[in-house]
């Protein structure tokens, strides 16, 4: 997965879904951050404000895959 084909999916999710869209965005990060690592994960999770919408926080930079 590139960043590109994220923010599409996140994207996706967020218009089919709406407020509820936080499953599908779930999926979305946890592909991002085996593929990507924490900094593309973390980059995600603040472009879309993630972590206010749908709860979703940032990793720590402790953890990065990549």
């Amino acid at each position: 997965m590139t960043l590109d084909d994220a923010r599409k999916r996140i994207d996706s999710a967020v218009a089919q879904y709406g407020q509820h869209a936080a499953p599908a965005i779930d999926l979305v990060m946890a592909e991002v951050r085996s593929d990507l690592g924490a900094r593309a994960f973390n980059e995600l999770v603040e472009e879309f404000d993630l972590e206010l919408m749908y709860n979703i926080a940032p990793m720590e930079s402790d953890h990065s895959n990549s």
